[in-house]
């Protein structure tokens, strides 16, 4: 584990496997950092740079100190000390919230390429009604923090309606470790409920933007929205794929991804 410390002065961990290209992998909300270990394999000619990011992606933090209008500031900033440790001009693979956090780092950073599976951002007629921070929210204050978290990873991970939750979630490696998480999943939530999509997105580096048809309608378009807002991209759709993609389909997404780089 390597350290390097963040504009705020906070102690940044991440892990860093094999040579060659860096290649920053940053997992989504809810996902740990273990989320990319089905994808490292597939990329062997490249340094794989995996954070150790508080809180499943959120700083452990009393939501007065940073609020849900600077998260995605913050962990942004995160991202581009990461980019200043290491040598070259690095690649950022970002999955979700993860995704968004490196569209919006390479902003105003050196970086080469950038790859973002289905960034969190929400279409504008469907953020004007968005209200699962709202409800998680009630349901924490009734002390119902396992239903509060349900309600994301119903919407987020099982669009299309699931038979058995609770057996899925058994299943769930994080399940339920991450309900400690859910005021931070809130704020999380907040902060991609109050993004808007600008017309275009001042990135100069080539960016891969990929989507499954199996993930949540509003990703898909929102994966489109945020292809046409970038100067230099490439839109690729995956028959079959879920939200989960990186690593429910690592063989054929990474095989992609490294195409794409190598051009």
């Amino acid at each position: 584990m390597q350290t390097r410390q963040s504009a705020d002065g906070t102690e940044l961990s991440y892990e860093r496997h094999g040579d060659g290209r860096p290649l920053i992998l940053l997992h989504g909300g809810m996902a740990p950092r273990e989320y990319w270990n089905p994808v490292i394999p597939h990329f062997e000619e490249y340094a794989a740079i995996v954070p150790q990011r508080p809180g499943f992606g959120t700083r452990l933090d009393d939501p007065a100190e940073t609020s849900a209008d600077e998260v995605l500031e913050r962990e942004t900033k995160d991202v581009r000390t990461l980019v200043d440790a290491v040598d070259g001009g690095p690649v950022l693979f970002g999955h979700s919230y993860g995704a968004l956090t490196a569209i919006e780092a390479a902003t105003d950073a050196a970086v080469e390429a950038v790859v973002a599976y289905e960034p969190a951002v929400l279409p504008d007629d469907f953020r004007e009604e968005a209200d699962l921070a709202d409800r998680m929210e009630a349901l924490i204050e009734k002390d119902e923090r396992r239903e509060a978290v349900k309600r994301y990873i119903e919407q987020v991970l099982h669009p299309e309606g699931i038979d058995d939750l609770d057996a899925w979630l058994a299943e769930w490696p994080v399940w339920p470790d991450c309900v400690d998480l859910a005021e931070e999943v809130v704020r999380m939530n907040h902060a991609v409920e109050q993004y808007q999509l600008p017309d275009r997105l001042d990135v100069d580096a080539p960016v891969l933007v990929l989507t499954g048809t199996d993930g949540p309608d509003f990703l898909r378009h929102s994966a489109r929205a945020v292809h046409e807002a970038l100067p230099h991209s490439r839109l690729v759709e995956f028959d079959g794929v879920s939200h989960s993609g990186p690593a429910e389909a690592p063989e054929t997404i990474s095989a992609e991804v490294d195409s794409f780089l190598r051009e």
